[in-house]
């Protein structure tokens, strides 16, 4: 059996390899899966795009993944198992190299499928008949994807623990000597909020600090008050940087918008493998992390009173907040370093050649 991981997004893993043995910046794990597993790596970005790769293109995925499904479609077979990183992929692999007799073995993450663009992308590229295996992270999503395709429980792989950080990179060290006043901090852009965050410390004596940039005014307008409160600032930061902002912080807040799948889980592993004290914006796609009793504190969506109490209770309660940081650095240690994640996923996909018949079955 030939392995292949179908990303989708282009990773330069030779700099991040370079970087991660330098102590420069975290290990990708989907490089360290492809490495545990013998496999071939496939990126979009490198296959000429059709007319017709753009038009499939408007109901799930991109012009580059249709590119890369059809070349995939006229090199896989059914000596392949193919993993795709998720649906902007999965859905136009499965669409294409699916519907092939002879036809590889496929896996796909799914993440937020449960929009009107999605379920039109199940239905119309027959999906449930050409995916082998629905791997997703929160309930939400999987009691979504049993309904929606009728799948049996052996088909659909729901793991919340599969989130992972590299916890040899985001480690716990001191705060820098120089900070003169308490540090709430924040990172990324994905559903964040932090008009809500600004609102809530905007005349408390602390500094705000986040990083998240995009290019796209649309992205920061929504994400962003303007202007921002004179304790607030947003810049990127690089790998080093953002090690230290984490240290140095005396919270983390991810403050999110509601939203059905885990945006900010990222920030929140990152922040807690380094063992600060997270408040995060209770949401639904969060579910399934954030409800172990002691490890976060969970504020409702939209309610800076709500978060600004939060946040002043663990500032003046430091003995409550190292606690929750302590029990937060435990769990992600136990549960959600990389080298589990690695191992989940090596050794579910070789239990899946066991599972299937010898023969694919044709698409249906």
């Amino acid at each position: 059996m030939n392995y292949h991981l179908a990303l989708g997004k282009s990773w330069d893993f030779a700099a991040f390899d370079r970087d991660a043995r330098a102590a420069k910046g975290p290990r990708h794990v989907f490089w360290t899966l492809a490495q545990r597993l013998g496999a071939e790596v496939h990126m979009p970005g490198g296959d000429p795009i059709r007319p017709f790769d753009r038009v499939r293109a408007r109901i799930a995925g991109g012009p580059q993944h249709w590119a890369m499904a059809r070349t995939l479609a006229g090199q896989l077979g059914g000596d392949d198992l193919v993993f795709c990183s998720g649906e902007d992929v999965g859905i136009p692999v499965a669409a294409l190299c699916g519907a092939r007799r002879d036809r590889p073995r496929i896996v796909s993450f799914f993440h937020n499928v449960m929009r009107p663009r999605g379920r039109a992308a199940l239905r119309l590229f027959r999906i449930a008949d050409r995916v082998d295996l629905f791997v997703t992270n929160t309930s939400i999503q999987a009691d979504f994807l049993r309904r929606a395709l009728h799948l049996p429980e052996r088909r659909l792989f729901f793991l919340p623990s599969v989130e992972q950080t590299d916890t040899r990179f985001f480690t716990p060290g001191p705060a820098t000597t120089e900070k003169r006043r308490p540090i709430i901090a924040s990172a990324g852009l994905e559903q964040r909020d932090y008009r809500t965050l600004a609102e809530a410390t905007r005349d408390l004596d602390v500094d705000v600090r986040v990083t998240g940039y995009s290019k796209d005014a649309a992205v920061m307008k929504r994400a962003f008050p303007e202007p921002l409160p004179a304790n607030m600032s947003a810049r990127y930061y690089d790998w080093l940087e953002l090690v230290r902002l984490y240290r140095d912080a005396d919270l983390v807040v991810v403050s999110l918008f509601p939203n059905k799948y885990p945006g900010g889980i990222t920030t929140i592993l990152e922040a807690m493998s380094c063992r600060r004290p997270v408040i995060v914006t209770r949401t639904e796609g969060l579910r399934d992390y954030v409800e172990t009793p002691g490890i976060v504190t969970t504020v409702e969506p939209g309610d800076p009173a709500g978060l600004r109490k939060a946040i002043v209770h663990l500032l003046e309660h430091p003995e409550e907040a190292d606690a929750q940081a302590t029990r937060g650095y435990e769990i992600v240690l136990e549960r959600h370093n990389s080298e589990r994640w690695v191992e989940v996923f090596a050794t579910r996909l070789n239990s899946l050649l066991d599972e299937l018949s010898p023969t694919v079955p044709s698409a249906v």
